[in-house]
């Protein structure tokens, strides 16, 4: 009875759902343009919104072609009042996240929406609506679709534009989820660092005892071999992470299918692998921000048949001077023991001996102390924060 009148104290307090909206799946390829293009609108006149490649959107959407769908389900839905479009949403099944944690839960993910708190209900309810009929008890997000894809609201940070595979969105989204009765999962960190910084001596100076005594060498990826570094690489990964919140492994397709998308970026200086004896322990990937290059295709790599897009991006590419460090772990039996700050400073000294200027380091879980301290101590300064909902169905 208690529970009962809670939720319906929870419910009394949100908006009311407006009559003039009306969501409905996404069936048509007019609808999926809709559902793409529709940032292009919220955004308009700000100057840190990046767009994604509309080819690379159509792709992930794409059951026939995004390894997520060989064993996941999602549902897309538009918002529109008076036929125009003003939101969107997708309601997310990820059968595997919830066999790996234990758990019962649904997703959302693609969230964006006008700001307009009843408009956002109008899509948190038909996303519900197609998860409760699923069996799940909560809902959790923004992910898309996994802790493997974008995840978070945007919550601090609004004054820099997003590094590449992260999320962006208006301040007001978050307030848009609280008076809808989402509640805080989870923050998510991101950190800023020059490469100009020197690490404090006794930094360096610990992690080259450490490299000396447990005999470590680090070594860049070997493109020329892409297919056998990628399995030693998704050995590392399902291994070095599986005990963080909200992990989920990735699948051989999936990783793959991320391991093609990222070797166009990677260079193979700033992908990193530490061995003890040989044997792969360690792995740090930093990436060029490629943000940069893309905003500059707005979205699009032709124009009235033109490769105009693309010739933006190619030109803006030269330009980048900023990275990300996408990945950085060791494997069981190897943590705790100085390798992180090794793969940390091998980073730091190739991403200046390269010329980059420093750039971003995400993300990190709020309450992974021993990392969050490591990066402070080699200088980093927390400049985002994400915040991952979630809510009873």
């Amino acid at each position: 009875m208690a529970a009962a009148a809670e939720m319906q104290n929870t419910e009394s307090k949100q908006p009311p759902l407006p009559a003039d909206v009306e969501v409905t799946p996404v069936r048509s390829s007019a609808d999926r343009t809709a559902f793409i293009r529709l940032p292009y609108s919220i955004y308009k006149g700000d100057p840190n919104f990046v767009p994604h490649l509309e080819m690379e959107r159509r792709d992930f959407m794409d059951p026939r072609k995004h390894p997520f769908f060989e064993f996941g389900e999602v549902e897309f839905y538009l918002a529109r009042r008076a036929g125009k479009v003003v939101g969107r949403i997708a309601a997310v099944n990820n059968p595997r996240y919830n066999e790996f944690q234990g758990t019962n839960v649904g997703f959302f993910g693609l969230f964006e929406c006008v700001n307009d708190a009843g408009v956002a209900r109008a899509l948190f309810e038909k996303a519900a609506e197609w998860l409760r009929a699923k069996g799940f008890a909560s809902v959790i997000g923004p992910m898309s679709y996994s802790t493997n894809g974008e995840v978070g609201l945007l919550i601090e940070g609004f004054s820099t534009p997003p590094a590449i595979m992260t999320t962006y969105n208006p301040p007001w989204y978050g307030a848009l989820l609280e008076a809808n009765g989402f509640t805080k999962a989870k923050d998510l960190f991101a950190w800023e660092l020059s490469s100009s910084t020197p690490p404090p001596e006794k930094v360096a100076r610990i992690a080259e005892k450490i490299r000396q005594r447990e005999g470590v060498t680090v070594r860049p990826v070997d493109l020329k071999n892409f297919d056998a570094e990628v399995a030693r690489v998704k050995a590392m990964y399902n291994s070095a992470w599986e005990k963080n919140w909200g992990f989920v492994p990735m699948t051989e397709h999936e990783f793959d299918h991320l391991a093609r998308d990222l070797k166009q970026m990677v260079r193979p200086e700033l992908a990193l692998v530490a061995e003890v004896k040989g044997q792969p322990v360690g792995f740090a990937l930093t990436i060029p921000d490629a943000n940069e290059a893309i905003k500059a295709a707005n979205g699009r790599l032709t124009t009235f048949g033109l490769p105009i897009g693309l010739a933006k991006l190619l030109l803006a590419t030269r330009r980048i001077r900023r990275l990300r460090l996408v990945l950085l772990g060791t494997v069981e039996g190897y943590r705790r023991r100085g390798l992180d700050a090794i793969l940390y400073l091998d980073t730091l000294n190739k991403a200046r001996e390269l010329g980059y200027e420093g750039g971003e380091i995400s993300w990190t879980l709020e309450d992974n102390h021993l990392v969050n301290r490591a990066i402070e101590s080699m200088g980093g300064k927390q400049s985002k924060r994400y915040r991952v909902y979630e809510k009873p169905l």
